[in-house]
C-alpha cells in the first residue's frame, strides 16, 4: 500500500478538467487499496461525506475576475499544518505548478521523498489573457518551467502537451500518462430527464461540455450553429458549464439568432444527468485549441458520441478521421460543413460513435496501474538515494 498525496489547486465543487483528473486519481487509486491524501484550496465548507480520501483543505481566497476558482497559502493556515503533521506520505503527486504545487514541494523537501509534477495547461495563453503582456506571460512561463525543474518526474496528458512544455522551455525527459475515463452506461432515465429539463425536441443535438470562455473556441462553435441554421440545417445546441464568458456567450447567441437553437444547461454536478447529455447528442462539438487533452472527448466516446475536433490539436491525437470521430479546419465553414454531413448520415454518424466507444476510452483502472509502477519506481530510487536534490523557490 502507498501513502499518495494529490495536491490540486481546483476540486469539487468545481471540478474543472484537472479538479477531475485529480478526483479520478484519488478516487481510483484508494479502490485499488492505496491510501490517498487530497490537498487543496477550501472551496466548499459543508458536508463532504463518502469520499474514499482524506480531503485536507486550506484556507483559499477566491482570485479577481475568476470567482469560481480559489488560491491560499497552506503555511499559514494553522489548522492544515496540524492535520497534516499527522499524516505519513510516501509520495506526493502536484497537479498545478502555484500554491497547491508549492505545498506539494514543500512537503517534498521537508519530508524527503519524491515529488511527481503533472503538466496539464497551456499556462502562457491563460498568462497573456489575464495579463495582456507579452512580457509578463513569458516571465510566467518562466515561473512555470522553474516549478517543474524542481520535481523528480514530469508527466503531461498527451504528447502534443509535451511539446508545449519544451516549447516553454522544460529540457529535461517528459513521461506521457494519458487521462483515463469511467466505463459506464446511461440510464435511459437520465436521457429522458435530460431531455425534459432543457426541452429537448426531436432534432438531432449538438453538445459542448466545458469552460464557458472563449479560449476554448466557442465562437466557431456558434458561427458554425448559425451557419447551419441559414442552411435550413435541422439541429439544436447544448452548451454545458460555467465560467467567465457565460453573458458574452449568452449575447452573442441572441446576436446570432441562434437562440430557438440553443440551450445554456449551466454547471451540471449530478454525472448520471450529464451522461444522459452525451447520450442524447449526436455530436460532440470540440474545437478547443487550448486544451491538452480533451477529457470531456473520451466522456463523450464511453457513450457513444462522437466529437468534431480541430485537426492538428492536442485533443485530435485520438481521433481517426470518419473512423471514431470527425475532424475539421479551424474555421466556422468546416466545422458546419462537417456536422451537417455526419447530422445527415445518421446511420454512418451511429457506427463511427460506436467506433469511437471501442478505440478511444481507457478505463481509469488501467491508467493507474501505470501510475502506481512510477511511484513505486520513484519511491524505490528515492530509497536509493538515487533522486536529484530539491529545493525550495527563492521569491
Amino acid at each position: 500500500m502507498l501513502r499518495i498525496g494529490q495536491f490540486t489547486d481546483t476540486f469539487l465543487p468545481i471540478m474543472d478538467g484537472v479538479g477531475r483528473v485529480a478526483l479520478a486519481f484519488s478516487e481510483t487509486l484508494c479502490h485499488m487499496g492505496h491510501q490517498v491524501s487530497v490537498v487543496t484550496p477550501m472551496y466548499d465548507t459543508g458536508f463532504r461525506g463518502g469520499y474514499p480520501f482524506e480531503l485536507v483543505d486550506f484556507l483559499g481566497m477566491s482570485l479577481p475576475g475568476m470567482r469560481y476558482y480559489k488560491q491560499g497559502e497552506a503555511p499559514w493556515d494553522a489548522h492544515y499544518r496540524k492535520r497534516m503533521k499527522m499524516i505519513p506520505l510516501d509520495i506526493v503527486h502536484a497537479h498545478s505548478p502555484f500554491t497547491a504545487g508549492s505545498e506539494a514541494l514543500r512537503l517534498a523537501v521537508q519530508r524527503k521523498i519524491p515529488l511527481v509534477a503533472t503538466f496539464h495547461s497551456k499556462y502562457y495563453d491563460d498568462f497573456l489573457k489575464a495579463t495582456k503582456s507579452e512580457k509578463l506571460a513569458r516571465l510566467g512561463v518562466k515561473f512555470v518551467v522553474d516549478y517543474y525543474d524542481r520535481c523528480d518526474e514530469v508527466w503531461t496528458v498527451s504528447q502534443g502537451t509535451a511539446d508545449v512544455l519544451h516549447e516553454y522551455g522544460y529540457e529535461k525527459e517528459i513521461i506521457v500518462i494519458p487521462n483515463g475515463v469511467s466505463m459506464r452506461t446511461a440510464e435511459e432515465a437520465s436521457i429522458k430527464e435530460a431531455e425534459r429539463r432543457w426541452g429537448l425536441q426531436k432534432d438531432p443535438m449538438i453538445l459542448f461540455v466545458g469552460q464557458m470562455n472563449w479560449k476554448k473556441n466557442l465562437l466557431t462553435v456558434l458561427e458554425a450553429c448559425a451557419i447551419m441554421q441559414k442552411n435550413d440545417t435541422p439541429f439544436q445546441l447544448v452548451l454545458a458549464g460555467q465560467g467567465p464568458d457565460m453573458k458574452e456567450i449568452e449575447q452573442k447567441i441572441y446576436d446570432l439568432g441562434i437562440e430557438g437553437r440553443s440551450h445554456l444547461a449551466g454547471h451540471i454536478t449530478d454525472a448520471a444527468l450529464l451522461d444522459g447529455l452525451y447520450s442524447r447528442a449526436s455530436l460532440f462539438a470540440f474545437p478547443s485549441l487550448y486544451d491538452t487533452a480533451g477529457m470531456v472527448v473520451r466522456e463523450a466516446a464511453v457513450m457513444g458520441t462522437p466529437s468534431v475536433i480541430v485537426r492538428g490539436s492536442n485533443a485530435a491525437e485520438v481521433i481517426a478521421d470518419q473512423q471514431n470521430g470527425y475532424l475539421c479546419e479551424n474555421t466556422p465553414e468546416d466545422l458546419a460543413r462537417i456536422m451537417t454531413d455526419a447530422l445527415a448520415n445518421p446511420e454512418r454518424n451511429k457506427e463511427i460513435g460506436l467506433q469511437a466507444r471501442n478505440t478511444i476510452p481507457v478505463a481509469w483502472e488501467t491508467i493507474m496501474e501505470t501510475v502506481v509502477a512510477r511511484y513505486q519506481h520513484l519511491i524505490d530510487l528515492n530509497r536509493e538515494g538515487k533522486l536529484q536534490k530539491k529545493y525550495l523557490r527563492i521569491v
